[in-house]
């Protein structure tokens, strides 16, 4: 990811823990290579993490620790360096997230990043203007799926989506990365702790034409509303602001299908485009000689 994409405090971690690497590294007489080689990476891979070009992936700084004999000092910093991974003005609003026993998301642009596939994400990364680095793309995609850890917690915080139909229907990244994202929706919507609803084109009544936003309630009972748009987003703290929007969520709720029409419409969309499939593949009836 190139230092223009973070911000100066994320790249100046990812120096300081790059040199942490390497102090461990020389103090066990190992070079690059040899490290590399007992961590299943590369060469550059390792000089580009001491370095603080290359995020590491977790599991990378656990072995990392363990093969360093570094006694927790590397596994101490893993939170923060998974942090790096978001854009700047994302991080507070992940850091709640992962913490939250509520979670409440209106999306009406793109598919809910709790909710996105690999293929989905890496499509939204891919088309995103001005364009980003392959590396970022591949940073970018693995952070957004590891918050999807949120739906496994023992805690089973209770999560709910209200997307519009609009989202679920634009085919992005072509007809099979939604397919399978539609597939990815119905297997989440199954899930005890989770609701999703579908906003239907034809309602005639809309709560939240003002843009998309997320609910959080932390586990020591805080509300907080998170309200994004182009590089940029608020943390609303203050009651007022927060009640506006719950307020809006609830009148969404009571517009859009129920969970269980919401899981028969998903359903119905993947029939649908399984007929035209089947239609598109079908021979050319021959006209009678």
């Amino acid at each position: 990811m190139a230092e223009t994409e973070r911000d100066d405090g994320a790249v100046g971690f990812l120096r300081c823990f790059g040199a942490q690497l390497r102090l461990l590294r020389e103090r066990e007489g190992l070079t690059r290579a040899e490290l590399g080689s007992r961590l299943g990476y590369g060469e550059d891979q390792i000089a580009s993490v001491e370095l603080g070009r290359r995020i590491p992936k977790p599991e990378m700084i656990d072995r990392a620790d363990e093969v360093l004999g570094a006694g927790g000092l590397l596994v101490a910093m893993k939170a923060e360096v998974a942090r790096a991974r978001y854009p700047a003005f994302f991080r507070d609003a992940a850091r709640l997230e992962a913490e939250a026993v509520e979670l409440h998301v209106y999306a009406n642009q793109a598919v809910p990043g709790l909710l996105q596939t690999e293929g989905y994400a890496r499509e939204v990364f891919t088309m995103r203007r001005p364009l980003l680095g392959e590396e970022t793309v591949s940073q970018r995609v693995a952070a957004r799926l590891a918050r999807q850890d949120i739906f496994a917690k023992p805690t089973m915080p209770t999560i709910s989506f209200v997307i519009e139909e609009s989202v679920l229907r634009r085919p992005l990244g072509g007809q099979s990365v939604r397919r399978g994202q539609w597939e990815h929706i119905l297997l989440c919507g199954r899930r005890r702790n989770v609701v999703v609803q579908v906003m239907p084109i034809e309602c005639e009544e809309h709560a939240a034409l003002s843009g998309p936003f997320t609910l959080i309630e932390t586990r020591d009972g805080r509300r907080i509303a998170y309200v994004e748009a182009h590089k940029d987003s608020r943390l609303y703290t203050d009651r007022s602001s927060v009640r506006e929007l719950e307020e809006a969520y609830g009148l969404l709720r009571a517009q859009a299908l129920t969970p269980r029409e919401s899981m028969d419409f998903v359903e119905t969309l993947l029939g649908e485009q399984r007929n035209d499939h089947a239609r598109s593949r079908a021979p050319l009836a021959q006209e009678p000689l």
